[in-house]
């Protein structure tokens, strides 16, 4: 009996090689049609683009971003860290700057944020300058912080009488020598400032400081609700205090897959924000929630888990607009 070899056929297309074919390539899963679907899809693209290490493309300028919803648990300060990280991982210089004195981001950074510590509560309300008060991640390089210390709940009650007080921030930003176009290669390339779950006197101060604002959307008909209002005051600041603030970036977060309610809500903020909205979400992860406990970040306590590779591709999308901004 004649045997039979099998060739290789040449004509074959070759095995994606490069993050950026993967980009070029059709779905994996192709698909869509159910919210399950597209979170299957999501996270098969994640998992595939993670065996790379291509870095990310730097913006042309620091890009100041104002991490704000006024409605608690929405996962704000989580999104601040974990795409913090996912950023400098990335190739990319992230400075954090913590405003909520809960100082659940400097927590989850691993920085000291004991009472007399320099803080942002010593920028703000003292005048210091950034560099007397930052510090860099203990073992992640390119990763920056301002903490924040329980200081920090007096601020808005000192900072009533100061003289332009809405612009401290603004001004301590402006001053330091690694934000900007002239830094060179030592320049940031992102600065995430966490507010507070609240419309009051920090909050203004990163508003007026920022030039683009992320919005972390729990997938919850709640949350919809007060979206409104924050862009009710977005639109007042822009108004009076600061015209070169704009939404740039809406993040999805909490998504559960498996209700109608998180995926009506979803397609809901895509209608109105339309591309304004990263097209990854944020899954519910008790990998998320556990990370800050052990003074991680999701990308660092859990990198195979969906919570970290969703942050992952949340930056690179980030990464991605903000290079051609």
């Amino acid at each position: 009996m004649t045997e039979h070899h099998t060739t290789p056929d040449e004509s074959a297309p070759t095995m994606i090689k490069t993050a950026a074919d993967l980009d070029a390539a059709p779905p994996a899963y192709s698909d869509t049609s159910t919210p399950l679907a597209r979170a299957i899809e999501a996270e098969l693209r994640a998992r595939e683009r993670a065996n790379f290490s291509d870095p990310l493309p730097r913006p042309p300028r620091t890009r100041v971003m104002v991490v704000a919803n006024q409605k608690g648990g929405v996962g704000k300060t989580t999104s601040t860290v974990n795409l913090a990280v996912a950023l400098a991982q990335g190739g990319q210089r992230v400075l954090v700057v913590d405003l909520d004195p809960q100082g659940n981001a400097s927590t989850a950074l691993a920085v000291d944020h004991r009472r007399g510590t320099p803080s942002s509560y010593d920028m703000l309300v003292d005048g210091l300058s950034v560099a007397e008060v930052v510090q860099e991640h203990p073992e992640i390089p390119g990763l920056y912080v301002v903490p924040a210390t329980i200081d920090l709940a007096g601020a808005e009650i000192e900072l009533v009488s100061v003289v332009a007080r809405e612009s401290r921030l603004r001004k301590a930003l402006a001053a330091y020598e690694l934000i900007g176009t002239g830094a060179g290669e030592e320049r940031l390339d992102y600065v995430l400032i966490d507010c507070p779950p609240s419309l009051g006197l920090l909050t203004l101060n990163a508003l007026v400081a920022g030039e683009e604002m992320l919005i972390p959307i729990q997938a919850e008909y709640y949350a919809l609700e007060g979206l409104g209002q924050l862009i009710e005051t977005v639109e007042m600041v822009k108004a009076h205090l600061n015209q070169d603030l704009f939404i740039s970036t809406i993040l999805i977060t909490m998504f559960d897959s498996r209700t109608n309610l998180a995926s009506a809500v979803a397609d809901e903020v895509r209608e109105h924000f339309k591309d304004q909205v990263l097209r990854t979400a944020i899954p519910r992860s008790v990998r998320v929630s556990e990370a800050p406990s052990y003074g991680q970040s999701v990308i660092t306590y859990d990198p195979g888990s969906p919570g970290a590779l969703s942050y992952l591709e949340a930056a690179r999308e980030m990464a991605i607009k903000g290079a051609g901004a």
